[in-house]
């Protein structure tokens, strides 16, 4: 069971997970040129348990918190190349500028985000720890980012 979930679908999906006891791992991005980087992140998350859930930015908050030239894909690309990978199990979109509404709902048993965040500047992490979560920090592949690679090409 792979896919995109809607929001709206979302409440009865974590619940048919956590039924199943299964590990939820959440952690998001707007993932508009998917790399190496993405791909090590995103295995080392799912590593931390059952399924992982990739909470993805809306083209809106994209265009809201990067740009009017970005996102360089549409969500519905984003989405089905993030589910191509083998570590992502579930994608769903949000249209906020901050993933803390989403995290609330999922309640997930791992937060994990970049290690160049610091446990306190990680939206939701507070949220989390108090329902019994654990955040992980993932060291990010160095050299790898969209922004170098748009540079590159620009």
């Amino acid at each position: 069971m792979t896919g995109l979930i809607k929001r709206s679908e979302l409440d009865r999906f974590v619940r048919r997970l956590r039924r199943t006891r299964k590990k939820i791992v959440f952690t998001n991005g707007v993932f508009d040129i998917l790399h190496r980087g993405h791909v090590d992140y995103l295995a080392k998350a799912k590593s931390f348990g059952d399924v992982l859930i990739v909470g993805l930015n809306s083209d809106r908050s994209v265009r809201r918190l990067k740009g009017d030239s970005r996102p360089l894909q549409k969500q519905s690309d984003r989405a089905a190349i993030l589910l191509a990978l083998k570590a992502v199990d579930f994608v769903v979109i949000f249209g906020e500028d901050t993933p803390e509404r989403l995290i609330r709902q999922i309640a997930p048993d791992f937060l994990v985000k970049g290690a160049d965040y610091k446990i306190d500047e990680i939206v939701g992490a507070g949220f989390v720890q108090a329902a019994g979560g654990k955040v992980k920090r993932v060291r990010l592949s160095r050299g790898r980012s969209s922004t170098n690679l748009i540079r590159k090409l620009v």
